[in-house]
């Protein structure tokens, strides 16, 4: 684990990493897929209808990706390949606004340890970027009173502008990487998706660290973190901080 004083940089997702938000776009995902799901034709397999289950679903086919990628592999998950780009497109619309409606109903909320470890990293001279597949991650953000504590910003709304690659490509990464001046090979990422500790593992990042929030601690070592932590609160120890 690499110390502080070797630290270029540190990148951490939104949702479930620095706030608790994750848990309402699973439960985005589970109404808008679940409609579907009962919508499908009486012949379909059973197994294909089951309604989405957030403890699995969530992490291993939705969890880090953009809305239309996360659409189209729970779909081919469930080997319903056959819906049109203008459905997917419905159905990743459709998510969104409940995700909206029920940030805007519960707020957002930091984890514990984001402010503080934030504010110790920025005070030992490590620039921060909060890096998201989400177009809302600015407002996310802000409504958890944390947009102070970053340097800048990679989120859903800047992959479109620069046709950037959608996790587990690492494009999201290196570029806020270069927007901080910062060595991949000396910036930490901080990930709780499965698609995301991948992400930064391809991009040469280290250290990758997992933030368990489901996924489980083997699942993300396998898929590219160095460590695994539970909480923020466990990583100024393991800094150096």
């Amino acid at each position: 684990m690499i110390g502080i004083e070797e630290l270029a940089g540190a990148l951490f997702d939104t949702d479930g990493v620095l706030t608790d938000t994750a848990a309402l776009h699973a439960m985005a995902w589970k109404a808008a897929f679940d409609d579907l799901l009962r919508g499908l034709p009486p012949g379909t397999p059973e197994e294909a209808r089951a309604p989405f289950e957030i403890a699995t679903d969530y992490p291993r086919h939705v969890d880090g990706r953009s809305r239309e990628d996360g659409v189209r592999v729970f779909l081919a998950s469930r080997d319903l390949r056959g819906l049109d780009p203008a459905a997917v497109t419905r159905l990743a619309e459709r998510k969104d606004r409940i995700y909206l409606a029920l940030l805007r109903h519960e707020g957002a909320v930091p984890r514990p340890g984001a402010v503080a470890l934030l504010a110790a990293l920025r005070g030992h001279g490590v620039p921060t970027a909060v890096v998201s597949a989400s177009r809302h991650c600015a407002e996310v953000v802000a409504v958890a009173g944390l947009t102070d504590l970053f340097d800048t910003r990679v989120d859903g709304l800047v992959a479109a502008q620069l046709g950037l690659a959608g996790k587990p490509d690492p494009a999201l990464f290196l570029e806020a990487a270069r927007r901080l001046g910062a060595e991949p090979g000396r910036t930490m990422v901080v990930e709780d998706a499965l698609v995301g500790v991948q992400a930064g593992r391809r991009g040469g990042f280290a250290p990758v660290v997992g933030v368990d929030r489901g996924a489980g601690a083997g699942p993300l070592l396998a898929n590219g973190a160095e460590v695994v932590v539970g909480a923020l609160t466990e990583l100024p120890e393991l800094l150096g901080l």
